[in-house]
């Protein structure tokens, strides 16, 4: 399955059942919120048990109505802390089996490592397919250069936009006619794409290595938009921003922020940082491996802010920057795009 909606030869894929469970916390639900926004072609309706509180706004529907209106894979879309696979999903993931469903999950613990599950999609001949699973034969990188272009999305936190703008950038580009590719690195992502490398389940030596396998060269002059992870700035998650930073090797970057973030996520006692200092510690970064990276743009989540508030601190981030601004979601990207293609012209 790619990004672009064709079917590969895997038994899992769209239709979609998502999967909320017992979800109390919009955070939470990202993945399923993430294939509603992008894909929602593929998605049929939302599974959730009663004590939940957050919706997509899909049609509710049970498992065996889901498999009667054509569904093929309930996707596990909420995650606990921890990525914990508990009773609850473990139940409803059998059931999900035994009603002739596959099932999709970006869990940390793995479908394919719970013994129950794996009877039940044995004796159902269904398929499970875990997005947080790396798999084999991923090499360390080397910082060659490759042919093609690429722009990874950094940010100064955290669940700050990184994957929704490289999206919007990759339908945006697409629009205009050049080729571009949305190159997926966490689960949600590669639910979205149909194919990626879960960069937070690689061995730390190999997350470079990854990022030139997403990423190989491309002869088309087209674009890979890379979706970054972490920040360099988050002392828990800054190692697999530096190696995302080295492998991609990056043409552009496009700086994601929330501003109404006064912490780092999780780290109450770290603050959000500085965002011109931010901007530069990933271009020094990026320059190990292409010493000719620039910003093109800053894409900001504007979503806690009134209309005309985030209109406001986008034309003064921009201005600040010399650069574009926008909210990806509310906005646009067009402005980002504009740059894009004139600071790299064929």
């Amino acid at each position: 399955m790619s990004d672009r909606g064709e079917t590969a030869h895997v038994p899992w894929g769209p239709p979609y059942l998502l999967y909320l469970g017992s979800a109390t916390d919009e955070l939470s639900i990202k993945t399923a919120r993430g294939l509603a926004y992008w894909r929602p072609q593929w998605c049929l309706g939302q599974h959730r048990r009663r004590d939940c509180t957050v919706t997509l706004g899909l049609p509710d529907l049970a498992l065996d109505q889901a498999k009667a209106r054509g569904a093929n894979t309930m996707v596990i879309g909420a995650a606990n802390a921890g990525g914990v696979m508990g009773e609850e999903i473990v139940a409803d993931a059998i059931a999900a089996l035994d009603a002739g469903l596959h099932v999709a999950s970006g869990l940390h613990h793995k479908l394919r490592d719970h013994p129950a599950i794996v009877a039940a999609a044995q004796r159902n001949q269904r398929a499970l397919f875990d997005a947080r699973a790396a798999g084999p034969g991923i090499p360390v990188g080397n910082g060659r250069p490759r042919s093609g272009r690429r722009l990874l999305t950094v940010g100064t936190d955290c669940s700050v936009g990184k994957m929704y703008t490289a999206l919007a950038l990759e339908r945006s580009l697409r629009r205009r006619g050049h080729p571009a590719d949305f190159r997926a690195t966490g689960q949600t992502g590669i639910l979205i794409a149909g194919a990626g490398i879960p960069v937070d389940a690689v061995v730390a030596d190999f997350v470079s290595g990854a990022a030139e396998s997403i990423s190989p060269a491309r002869p088309d002059g087209g674009w890979d938009l890379i979706e970054g992870q972490g920040s360099l700035f988050h002392p828990s998650y800054a190692g697999v921003s530096l190696g995302l930073l080295h492998g991609s090797q990056p043409d552009a970057l496009v700086l994601c922020h929330e501003p109404t973030r006064r912490h780092m996520r999780g780290l109450p006692e770290y603050p959000v940082p500085d965002l011109r200092a931010c901007m530069e510690a990933n271009l020094a970064a990026a320059r190990l491996t292409n010493p000719a990276v620039r910003p093109i743009g800053i894409a900001l989540n504007t979503s806690g802010l009134p209309a005309h508030e985030a209109a406001d601190i986008c034309q003064r981030i921009g201005a600040l920057f010399g650069l574009p601004c926008e909210d990806p979601v509310t906005m646009g990207v067009e402005s980002l795009v504009d740059h894009l293609i004139a600071s790299f012209p064929n």
